[in-house]
């Protein structure tokens, strides 16, 4: 039985995530990514950049499924590892001795919204502790501006995610940017993306 996921925002936005990534990765070493969903980017990211070890994580059990499959449909089990069960919430995060040497840059995709505030926070928290100085955060989603919706597309789909759970929504970039100052980062770069999304850098200090 085949148990890949497919997400049709996550076929659309890769290309463009893509081109970010080419522009900040280091030239090797490990890169976690949190909230891997269907794992459609962890495989897309690993194939093209081959020197890095790209290691997804995600708390839902179908989802690492669905990465794990998608890692060996794409015949990458030498290269790239299993998916890990990773909560933000859940600390320590559980990595090994030699993955947290060897890391050097967190990529979180299109959680921060649809999760409550108190992940945003433990994931800064936790990368602050575990990240370098000069090493990096990224996060891409959509984000409000200066407390205003960026879009009427977005301010739509803020309200249907408040629907579906009062503690998601879309959240303002000078408060997501206030809790990465508080855990020793820098708002490095902002990248405009396609459908009114962001790709932030944070720079650890």
């Amino acid at each position: 039985m085949d148990e890949r996921l497919f997400f049709p925002a996550t076929e659309r936005n890769r290309g463009p995530i893509g081109e970010v990534l080419s522009k900040i990765l280091p030239s090797n070493g490990f890169v976690l990514e949190i909230a891997s969903g269907s794992g459609e980017h962890g495989v897309t990211f690993q194939e093209r950049f081959p020197n890095i070890h790209w290691q997804t994580s995600d708390p839902d059990p179908s989802y690492r499924k669905s990465i794990s499959a998608w890692i060996k449909h794409q015949g990458l089990i030498a290269k790239m590892p299993q998916p890990l069960d990773l909560d933000v919430q859940k600390r320590p995060w559980p990595l090994t001795y030699e993955f947290r040497s060897s890391l050097k840059a967190i990529v979180c995709i299109n959680m921060i919204h649809i999760s409550p505030w108190g992940c945003t926070q433990a994931m800064f928290e936790e990368s602050g502790n575990l990240l370098k100085e000069d090493q990096w955060l990224m996060l891409y989603g959509p984000f409000k501006r200066n407390g205003e919706h960026t879009s009427e597309s977005n301010a739509r789909f803020d309200q249907s995610l408040k629907v579906q759970n009062p503690t998601w929504g879309v959240r303002d970039l000078d408060v997501v940017s206030e809790v990465g100052i508080k855990n020793g980062f820098e708002n490095h770069d902002v990248f405009e993306m396609p459908a009114n999304n962001l790709s932030v850098i944070f720079q650890k200090r």
